[in-house]
């Protein structure tokens, strides 16, 4: 007697165990079925980002020459790190899709140091930027364009970090983590430079983009230098 085979009449139930081995302990069809969905999930995360990216930095840069902003320059540059950071997720996870899981673990670390080392120069580039305003005592001219795409970008960043970190857990994966990281980041740089347009505008204090965009500093390298290790989501 042929021996019975799992068809769709015949579901099977997930656990949702172990998931931070970042895959699947089995061949078991369940669990790589959820693990397939995951990934779908996370390329359609990482694809919005891009999009989104693309009008931010654009807008950002191009508002941050005219009005002669260094943290809306930051802000656009910014926007290009989460570009690249996102690409290289893209990377990792269609390797993963195409190879074995022990070339995607390969991947996974090798992207994972990317991410982080992209954490780490957007914290060099927050600390330059905030210490030459700081010494050149430079403030910023009010942009309309600049202030509604930094507006609009907190609670796009928002959305978007959160789903990339339950996502990030799901799979076990560190890089992901640290491209949830910079979207955190890019989400509080936003609120910088809001507050930062807002005030000056108000009150003519052109120090105080600089000071609070050191505050995220800490968080950069943090995640950076855990990026880097390659240390365990869990």
């Amino acid at each position: 007697m042929d021996e019975p085979t799992l068809t769709a009449a015949q579901p099977a139930t997930c656990s949702s165990d172990d998931r931070c081995a970042g895959t699947p302990r089995t061949a078991d069809p369940c669990a790589e079925a959820e693990r397939a969905s995951l990934l779908r999930r996370a390329f359609a995360l990482e694809y919005a980002t891009v999009a989104w990216m693309l009008i931010e930095a654009g807008v950002a840069i191009v508002s941050g020459i005219r009005a002669g902003s260094v943290s809306l320059l930051a802000f656009g540059l910014d926007s290009l790190i989460e570009i690249a950071s996102a690409g290289v997720l893209i990377w990792r996870l269609s390797v993963e899709l195409r190879s074995s899981h022990a070339f995607a673990e390969r991947a996974e670390r090798r992207a994972s140091r990317i991410a982080g080392a992209l954490l780490l120069a957007l914290a060099i580039w927050v600390v330059a930027a905030a210490s030459w305003k700081l010494a050149t005592r430079t403030g910023q001219s009010f942009s309309w364009p600049g202030f509604v795409v930094a507006l609009l970008a907190m609670p796009v960043m928002a959305a978007l970090a959160r789903r990339k970190l339950v996502l990030a857990d799901a799979l076990g994966s560190r890089a992901m983590r640290a491209d949830a990281i910079e979207s955190v980041t890019c989400g509080w740089l936003s609120l910088v430079v809001v507050a930062g347009l807002s005030v000056e505008a108000l009150t003519g204090a052109w120090w105080v983009d600089s000071v609070t965009s050191l505050a995220i500093v800490w968080l950069l390298v943090k995640e950076g230098r855990e990026a880097l290790r390659g240390e365990a989501c869990c």
